[in-house]
């Protein structure tokens, strides 16, 4: 039996910026396997680092749009990979619209504006802060 137990360590969660900053070992550029190869073809992929992708994201300007497609042959160039990973590159889009969320609501000003980027269809992405409605506010304050 424990007399004096110590207290149990807290897990606490990254915060959306600290996530961002994480690279992981990445980027990486790596062989497309026979398994991928049916769904993406042959020759090489590029994992990008999440902060390629708000790098990207940050280029748009005011009254433009980007889409996943569109960073991913950025990213693609950028490492001379045949393509860039269409997983990753999603999932750190919105890894930086959440982080830029999270910078606004601490008060920072110059957030990347991750609304300017549209799914790989075009389509608003509804898993950015707010849903597919908040973006198309931001958008709409753009435009009009």
């Amino acid at each position: 039996m424990f007399i004096n137990k110590p207290p149990a360590l807290k897990k606490t969660r990254k915060s959306w910026r600290e996530k961002l900053a994480d690279d992981k070992g990445l980027p990486k550029v790596e062989k497309i396997t026979d398994k991928m190869s049916k769904r993406w073809g042959t020759g090489t992929v590029v994992i990008p680092a999440p902060k390629e992708v708000d790098e990207i994201m940050k280029t748009v300007p005011e009254g433009k749009l980007i889409t996943i497609n569109e960073i991913r042959i950025i990213l693609a160039k950028k490492h001379g990979a045949t393509i860039g990973c269409p997983i990753t590159t999603g999932i750190f889009a919105l890894i930086t619209a959440q982080a830029a969320d999270e910078a606004a609501r601490e008060g920072e000003k110059d957030v990347t504006p991750y609304w300017r980027t549209l799914k790989s269809d075009g389509e608003l992405n509804e898993k950015y802060p707010g849903g597919a409605e908040a973006q198309a506010v931001r958008l709409r304050e753009t435009y009009y």
